[in-house]
């Protein structure tokens, strides 16, 4: 045992070659299958993937139930109304996505929201008068049609093997009542004057008119008979001698064009929302086609430009087009390198990107190796302070920060709360990676349905002409991303992905360069010291943006900070309880034994099989 806790402490400390500094036994060790795993957000999602994996299910029965069942019990951070995109490698070596964000009801439009002044609700404080000028981050305004369950859906029919019934089972049985942990009693404390605006919250979250205790048992009714009568649509059709694939079928129509539909429809007539049964009835998702680059012998796949993971794309090429050695593990020059690049991307992100299906996205341009190689080239040994985003066609676009956007402070109560993670990988190769989010607390809660509502909305600018400016019937440009990546030859390595909104693809990458470049195990990799910039326009809430900030990890030795500061970053050193991502990964080893990680700062959960 101690030649085996010596060689734990080597590998790690191996992890950082080239810095000062020794670092200290990992949390946790990762943990390894030849069947399956599951990583996710918390221990009772976990477990419904498991539970998945013992009936005889594979990766996407596993990866959807425990979906489900954290849109049941991470309220904190996500819930049944929310977002999950998706991406599947198939056993035959396919790679799909399913684009799991719901769009803005039919009704909205963005020179209503510009004059539109900000109620009670969507800010607890305002000024006299309101203010113009705002998406809503709360309330009932900022709700799209829910994705996740169209997500979920079309992922269990197109590529499981179970019914709805066996995948919702371990949701239906927690919505009945769970032991609620820490994390979750906080949330519901923060969000106690929300909910004395909304009936409807005040009575699904708080128990007997208080708030929740930790432990107590923490009962969702009406979500559970919302479940139970979406498992009932899929029984009927089953009856009537529906295939597996049709019976859930009709559980879709009876979410989007069924009695669910209807009564979302009628709580937001009765509330002054925009939501209406013919949003619901419109919404249809199916597999597409997710966008692919390449790095050294991978192939790294994302979600579309409706999302920010092309970004993890433009920043695989800048850095690639580096000459010579990659600087050592998490050394300053590694950091102030991933860091120039990243902003160079995150500055396109928020000039280019928005709903594919609302405007032409030069990705040909963006995603090409011949576009990342002269951006590298303005990366030099100093940090850049300015947005640049690159000249696309002889031109280059309007970033945000140069047009006028109007500024509020957001109560700390309504801030955008997270989001969670679910991967699985099993013994055929079949992946499944996933960022639910969306409907987070403080959340009005449709009628009797249970349904916690999104707040995604707010992920939209005002900014005219903008690709992300708001409009009925389309798709925000979200942070949601998850990541597959496999050998240049198709075989599968690994599925990672996290919540930390804007922080999602610069948690990923460094990840990924721990596991794939440097060769660190699935848990050590997400358990290492990481960075965080925010030399971005902020997704979320005011859309605000902090040049040059770089945020590292406490555990970054004194002379790596002294350095970065040194070059011009504006570095700041926080918790590695507070580093804005909780991921976690799973990797298929050489010899095809499945590792997964979990990080242990945020009580993310893994467990293999």
């Amino acid at each position: 045992m101690l030649l085996k806790t010596s060689l734990t402490v080597l590998t790690f400390a191996g992890l950082c070659a080239g810095q000062a500094g020794k670092w200290e036994h990992p949390v946790r060790q990762a943990v390894r299958g030849v069947h399956g795993a599951v990583a996710a957000g918390s221990e009772y999602a976990t477990e419904a993937g498991m539970r998945m994996y013992y009936k005889g299910g594979n990766a996407v029965d596993a990866g959807v139930a425990t979906m489900f069942a954290a849109s049941v019990t991470e309220l904190s951070h996500f819930g049944f109304g929310g977002e999950a995109p998706i991406l599947i490698r198939t056993k035959a070596g396919k790679v799909f996505s399913i684009a799991g964000v719901g769009t803005m009801p039919k009704l909205a439009t963005a020179e209503m929201f510009r004059t539109r002044p900000l109620r009670i609700g969507e800010i607890l404080e305002t000024d006299p008068g309101g203010l113009k000028g705002i998406i809503p981050v709360a309330g009932i305004m900022p709700a799209l049609v829910p994705g996740m369950v169209d997500s979920g859906l079309v992922a269990l029919r197109e590529f499981g093997t179970k019914s709805f019934n066996d995948a919702i089972g371990s949701a239906i049985e927690l919505a009945d009542g769970f032991a609620i942990d820490e994390m979750r009693v906080n949330s519901i404390a923060a969000s106690r004057r929300f909910f004395d605006l909304w009936p409807t919250s005040k009575a699904h979250f708080l128990i007997n008119g208080q708030i929740p205790r930790v432990g107590e048992v923490f009962r969702q009714p009406d979500l559970a008979r919302t479940l139970r009568s979406m498992a009932e649509a899929e029984k009927k059709a089953l009856a009537a001698g529906a295939s597996r694939q049709a019976a859930i079928d009709a559980v879709r129509d009876y979410f989007y064009r069924g009695e669910i539909a209807h009564k979302l429809d009628a709580f937001m007539k009765a509330n002054g929302g925009l939501l209406r049964y013919e949003d619901m009835a419109a919404f249809k998702l199916e597999p597409e086609e997710p966008v692919m680059g390449t790095y050294k012998g991978y192939k790294i796949y994302k979600p579309g430009f409706w999302s920010q993971g092309p970004s993890m794309l433009e920043t695989f090429n800048i850095m690639e087009a580096f000459e010579g050695r990659t600087p050592p593990y998490n050394s300053a020059e590694y950091v102030h390198r991933l860091v120039e690049a990243l902003k160079l991307a995150y500055a396109d992100r928020d000039t280019y990107y928005g709903d594919p299906k609302f405007n032409h996205i030069p990705s040909d341009v963006l995603l090409s190796k011949e576009y990342g190689a002269p951006r590298r080239r303005q990366i030099t040994e100093k940090a850049s302070l300015e947005f640049r985003p690159g000249k696309i066609n002889g031109k280059i676009g309007q970033h945000p920060a140069e047009t006028e956007m109007a500024r509020v402070k957001i109560d700390d109560e309504l801030m955008a709360h997270d989001t969670t993670c679910v991967d699985t990988i099993d013994h055929d190769g079949i992946v499944f990676s996933a960022t639910p989010s969306g409907a987070w607390l403080p959340s009005v809660i449709a009628g009797d349905t249970g349904i916690p509502l999104t707040e995604r909305a707010q992920s939209f600018v005002l900014i005219p002409g903008h690709p992300n400016e708001l409009a009925g019937g389309k798709r925000p440009r979200v942070t949601l991303s998850p990541t597959l990546v496999t050998y240049a030859d198709g075989r599968p390595f690994m599925a990672l992905s996290t919540p930390g909104g804007d922080n999602q693809e610069q948690s990923l990458i460094q990840i990924f360069y721990a596991a794939a470049e440097f060769n660190i195990n699935a848990q050590n990799a997400v358990e290492a010291p990481r960075f965080q910039t925010r030399h971005l326009v902020s997704s979320f809430d005011n859309h605000a943006w902090n040049k040059g900030d770089l945020i590292l990890d406490e555990r970054y030795p004194p002379a790596t900070v002294a350095d970065l500061t040194e070059r011009g970053h504006r570095t700041s050193v926080h918790s590695r309880y507070d580093s804005g991502a909780a991921p976690v990964l799973i990797k298929v080893l050489i010899n095809g034994v499945i590792e997964a990680g979990a990080d242990p700062f945020y009580d993310r959960s893994a467990h293999a099989w």
